[in-house]
């Protein structure tokens, strides 16, 4: 989910290309980007992709296709999985799981309508991702010569400490949390460009860029202010306020300074007087500011494909299409041996 400051951010955030980030390695949050595919590739009825044996395979296909086109646009993907959660994430994740129950109870009632449209839709929220799918995946990744890197906790905070390291460019995720988490560089949307239905309208989704640096600017606050508006409005880490959205909690941060201030002056949202524990606005603004980080995460090298690895995964195990798996490496052989621009083993292996 993430915390909600879409309206703010679109002030100071610039659409880019692929070739705006050409040669650059970028921190992929994988289980955001996995949950994704999960989601979104899916047959008419929203059931989504299987094998033979009924193993659900949405998630290898996006990471290999979306992975293939990393490569022919000569950017270098590093995916960063999360740890172990913060205990404070747990009622979030608990959430989650409620409401993943109630969109699966409604998918197959729509299911047995026969109302695709609503079967489909339903199943989107009902996506998991269990330990086998998350072992598989990096299994692909590393076939494709992609490092991983583990995080202590959040993935999010990881791959802003990539960044902060000059090892990762920017960070991409579609949560705005890697703001809070002092990520300099955002990325979101990060696919061609493709279409998606919003309310029955057709839209593009371009990639979206962000600078830490110059939202902060824009909103005349600092990075521990944009925090505790994350706290008014809501976050993975502390339900928020109800009544206050991303405006208000900007007006309140900007007016009083801190949530501190707000409490100990009885500021009230309608009727209610504003009120959060000062241990719990500590504990959420430590999870940001001091989050756990992995410091010593192995040199990061992005090596070369194995494609018999691949094809073993995908076709033998998972009864992918043979023409289809064979087309898409056919795709990062010929990109291996142009004769007009750097070879991708070459590339990948440069600094």
């Amino acid at each position: 989910m993430g915390v909600k400051i879409n309206e703010l951010v679109k002030e100071v955030s610039r659409t880019i290309t692929f070739e705006n980030l050409l040669g650059k390695p970028i921190a992929i949050d994988a289980f955001n980007t996995i949950y994704q595919f999960l989601a979104i590739i899916r047959q008419r009825d929203g059931t989504p992709l299987k094998d033979y044996n009924g193993n659900i395979t949405s998630h290898l296909s996006g990471l290999f296709y979306r992975t293939i086109n990393f490569f022919e646009h000569r950017i270098k993907p590093i995916y960063v999985f999360d740890g172990t959660p913060s205990e404070l994430k747990l009622d979030t994740i608990k959430e989650r799981k409620k409401i993943k129950e109630e969109a699966k109870e409604k998918m197959i009632k729509a299911q047995e309508a026969e109302d695709f449209r609503e079967a489909r839709k339903f199943a989107q929220q009902t996506s998991k991702l269990s330990t086998d799918m998350i072992e598989e995946s990096k299994k692909l990744i590393e076939y494709m010569g992609i490092p991983i890197v583990e995080a202590s906790s959040e993935g999010e905070a990881q791959s802003a400490y990539l960044v902060d390291k000059g090892d990762a460019w920017a960070c991409a995720s579609q949560d705005y949390d890697t703001l809070l988490f002092g990520g300099e560089r955002l990325v979101r949307n990060f696919a061609v460009s493709r279409s998606k239905k919003v309310k029955d309208t057709m839209v593009t989704l371009d990639i979206e860029y962000v600078s830490l640096s110059k939202l902060l600017e824009y909103l005349e606050i600092s990075r521990e202010q944009l925090i505790e508006m994350g706290l008014l409005i809501g976050t993975d880490f502390f339900e928020g306020i109800p009544g206050i959205g991303q405006h208000k909690a900007l007006d309140l941060i900007k007016k009083y300074g801190s949530i501190q201030n707000i409490v100990d002056k009885g500021i009230t949202v309608g009727k209610t007087e504003i009120q959060i524990a000062p241990e719990i606005i500590e504990q959420v603004k430590t999870i940001f500011l001091k989050p756990e980080i992995k410091k010593d995460y192995p040199k990061l090298k992005w090596k070369k494909i194995d494609f018999e690895k691949i094809e073993e995964l995908l076709i033998e195990q998972h009864n992918f299409s043979k023409q289809r798996v064979e087309n898409a490496l056919d795709r990062l052989r010929k990109l291996d041996s142009s004769k007009t621009q750097i070879s991708l083993d070459s590339f990948l292996k440069k600094k």
